[in-house]
């Protein structure tokens, strides 16, 4: 794109002392200042340079054109004019682009569900898994372990895993657990630990912060070098590499008793395929300290997955420790607002990371995700909805489109998961499953929940995790809060006991239990066989 000249529509204001900039980026990446507004003229149309008095159509001539201009920048303290009009010439692009390739994905690999290591052992016991409780998860292909950083390291350069410092959780026992069941664990290392925050004003002190030690540079990938480092000791331990440098490696040593089994270093565990940098980083709703831009994150990416291409020093960075392992956005809780934000991160990539020997764009992710509860407004997290809704009347299919587009033309048709999803039943939550007629909340749970999972799967969407296991707080858990020998099977197992791992759970299942899932499973064939207006009734 050229412009040769801009015209702003003056009206009302003075904004002589904190003025509008414009600015452009060139395809090289160089960031050109090309006018700026005053306003200290009324309604009338002035040019980009305050201080110059031509007149006619000079006025809004630049002194030169600007050529090769791909992104517009403007900076402003609340000086807006009422109208910018920009004039030049558009080369639009050849390429042709094609549609996203379909992708064939099975339910059983598909599904999976937000966790917490209290779903695997008791606080009593945390050394240990508590089979009752693993009974439970057996049904699930994946696990989404919600792990706050806090556990690795509760002290500075401090790591510990079994057991955890913070906790007492064996982190190796669930791993090792979930591995043997054949369930693909998803670790999700967020929220930042105690001694960071502590960094912090007290009256700005959030474990949601944005990963970084206070007044350090959100744009600088050396500013996140501590999370980078406790990503690198985690994967060098449960990833697949079994040659890491054991003089990189540290874990606390010293028993919490007399008798007590510390932790030990361990390399290649062989548990960990994919982790996942920290938890919507997008959140917009807890302010700039805890805001990410798109260009912020891929920076905050670039030191967690490789060390800013091995420019931040030995032991940091993921691949460093597993040169396999798969690196997973954060979930993005702004997606219904659409995939720029991923855009935005190819963007610093292409600036900051450059190209591959093959031409492709040196990416610091291998997995596009974000998250996406269906309600009845703008499926935004906003707050601004009244109850959920059926999947199908909601936007989230062309949200699932959009991401795999952008996937298909800007990321190399890597896959798309989605992290969280879900309904409450709780009738005060704005995202709630509704009773619809002879149907309970509960039953339209399970049936929307069931409807979610076939129609990501038919967008190519590779991993649905639901939110989340148990229900905590009496609003969108899986299952009831109780432990399994009192736990009743809800609607969304007619899909997970059918579709995932019926014979496991049947053949490890008491009776008494067995008879429940037989008759969830006879419902789930009368469902299938009562007319489509009855599975797929909308509200």
């Amino acid at each position: 794109m050229t412009i040769s000249s801009i015209k702003f529509y003056d009206f009302t204001g003075d904004y002589t002392s904190n003025p509008m900039t414009v600015s452009i980026i060139t395809d090289q990446w160089q960031r050109i200042p090309i006018a700026t507004f005053t306003g200290d003229q009324y309604a009338s149309w002035v040019g980009p340079y305050p201080n110059r008095s031509t007149s006619g159509d000079a006025k809004f001539m630049l002194d030169q054109p600007i050529t090769n201009a791909r992104y517009l920048v403007i900076n402003t303290y609340g000086a807006f004019p009422t109208e910018m009009e920009l004039y030049g010439s558009y080369t639009p692009p050849t390429q042709a682009f094609t549609p996203a390739l379909a992708k064939s994905v099975k339910l059983k690999d598909m599904l999976g569900v937000n966790a917490y290591e209290w779903n695997f052992e008791d606080g009593n016991t945390p050394w240990q898994i508590n089979e009752a409780k693993m009974t439970v998860v057996k049904s699930f292909a994946g696990i989404r372990h919600y792990m706050d950083w806090n556990k690795l390291e509760a002290n500075e350069g401090d790591y510990s895993y079994n057991p955890t410092l913070s906790g007492g959780w064996n982190y190796d026992a669930i791993y090792e657990r979930c591995k043997a069941e054949g369930i693909e664990v998803l670790a999700c290392l967020k929220t930042m630990p105690d001694w960071m925050v502590n960094t912090y004003p007290a009256d700005q002190r959030d474990g949601e912060n944005v990963p970084l030690r206070y007044g350090k540079d959100f744009t600088d990938p050396i500013s996140y070098v501590e999370q980078a480092k406790a990503g690198f000791q985690y994967m060098a331990r449960y990833g697949s590499n079994p040659n890491v440098n054991p003089a990189l490696l540290s874990v606390n040593t010293t028993p919490r008793w007399t008798g007590d089994t510390p932790n030990s270093i361990k390399i290649g565990l062989g548990l960990i395929k994919y982790i996942e940098c920290d938890n919507e980083r997008d959140k917009w709703w807890k302010g700039r300290k805890a805001y990410q831009t798109a260009r912020e994150y891929a920076a905050n990416l670039s030191a967690f997955y490789d060390g800013h291409k091995n420019t931040m020093g030995p032991g940091v960075g993921v691949k460093n420790a597993d040169p396999n392992v798969k690196v997973v956005i954060g979930g993005l809780a702004s997606a219904s607002a659409g995939s720029d934000y991923v855009k935005g991160m190819i963007d610093w990539c292409k600036q900051y990371r450059g190209y591959n020997p093959d031409g492709t764009v040196n990416l610091c992710w291998d997995i596009i995700n974000y998250h996406m509860y269906a309600d009845n407004t703008s499926s935004s997290q906003s707050g601004t909805s009244t109850r959920g809704a059926a999947p199908e009347v909601t936007p989230i299919n062309k949200i699932a489109d959009d991401f795999r587009q952008t996937a298909h033309r800007q990321s190399y048709d890597m896959p798309v998961w989605i992290t969280e999803a879900g309904y409450d039943v709780n009738q005060g939550s704005p995202i709630r499953a509704i009773p619809i007629g002879n149907k309970s909340a509960l039953e339209t749970q399970g049936d929307w929940i069931l409807r979610t999972a076939l129609l990501y799967a038919r967008k190519g969407i590779e991993k649905l995790f639901f939110y989340q296991l148990y229900d905590d707080n009496g609003t969108g858990g899986c299952l009831e809060p109780r432990v399994w020998p009192m736990a009743t099977i809800l609607p969304v197992d007619l899909l997970l006991i059918s579709c995932i791992k019926p014979r496991s759970f049947l053949e490890s299942t008491p009776i008494r239990k067995q008879r429940i899932a037989i008759r969830l499973l006879t419902g789930m064939r009368k469902m299938v066989n009562r007319p489509m207006c009855w599975l797929f009734q909308m509200r």
